[in-house]
Formats: structure tokens, C-alpha cells, sequence
């Protein structure tokens, strides 16, 4: 119980501080099994990514479940169909985006923090991803499930 106090009041130090402060505080507090990095390469520019990402429509058809999103910095998502859900917490077109991310399942106001960044290689890009703030009891179907349930599908989609 300990743990998730101490992760939902950092949570929303996160959300108040802003994104620039959550990467120093990820840093300092991040435990082993709390934290997924994952690295990834598509064969499309990252403009390509950055809208699958951020239109329900296209979300929807590379994942094939119902999203809601709104895409600016403070609006929310419902994805696969209500099973997740947060809010944009930093967009920068093409380049980064940046998000509250929650379970429905997890305790109210207990949000991780997951992080896409877009790196443009000539034509192709190379997404680095970190999913921080979550339980241990989590870690290994999250860490399954984003290569599942994104990584995979969105290359099919965009035949990358």
C-alpha cells in the first residue's frame, strides 16, 4: 500500500511539475521491474507514427479496438475500448509524445508515465520508449504487451 501512495503522490508531482521536471523525478525514484525501456525501428518518417499514435481512426485500425483521443496537451484518451486511459501531458509534432497512462483497473488516480520519442534516421525512424511508475505486479504483462499490442501491429499497419 506503501508503494502505491508513494507512486500516486509522485504522479501527481509529475502532472503539476510538468514533463521536464517528471524525467529527473522518473530518474531519481525508478526501481527495478517499475520501469520498461524499449527500443524500436519502422521503416516510415516519424510523421507517420506521431498520427497513428495520436488519431483514434488510425488507432483504431492498427490495434482493431475502439480509441477516443484528444490531440493536445492536456486532453485525454480512451483506448482499447476503455481498457486505457490518461491524458497528453507534452506533444512535440513528430518528435515526442508524452503521457499520463492508466489501467481502468488500477486504483483511481494512480497514472504511469509513458514516453515516445521519434528519432528521424534519413527516411526511417527509431522510437524510444519508457514506461515509468509502475508496480511490480504489472511490469511483465506491460512489458509483453507493447510489442503485442503496439509495436507489432503498427508496423503491419504501416507495412514498416
Amino acid at each position: 500500500m506503501q508503494f502505491m501512495q508513494a507512486n500516486a503522490t509522485r504522479r501527481r508531482a509529475i502532472l503539476i511539475l510538468g514533463s521536464a521536471a517528471a524525467a529527473s523525478i522518473q530518474a531519481q525514484t525508478a526501481k527495478p521491474g517499475t520501469a520498461i525501456h524499449q527500443e524500436v525501428d519502422f521503416s516510415v518518417g516519424p510523421a507517420r507514427i506521431y498520427e497513428a499514435l495520436l488519431d483514434a481512426k488510425q488507432f483504431s485500425a492498427f490495434t482493431g479496438a475502439p480509441a477516443q483521443i484528444q490531440r493536445q496537451p492536456g486532453g485525454s484518451f480512451n483506448l482499447f475500448g476503455g481498457h486505457i486511459l490518461g491524458r497528453n501531458i507534452e506533444l512535440e509534432r513528430n518528435q515526442r509524445v508524452v503521457q499520463a497512462w492508466r489501467e481502468v483497473s488500477w486504483p483511481a488516480g494512480v497514472y504511469s508515465l509513458v514516453k515516445f520519442e521519434l528519432v528521424a534516421r534519413g527516411s526511417e525512424t527509431h522510437l524510444v520508449f519508457d514506461h515509468t511508475g509502475i508496480s511490480e505486479d504489472d511490469w511483465g504483462h506491460l512489458n509483453e504487451g507493447w510489442p503485442l499490442r503496439y509495436w507489432d501491429p503498427l508496423r503491419k499497419y504501416l507495412n514498416a
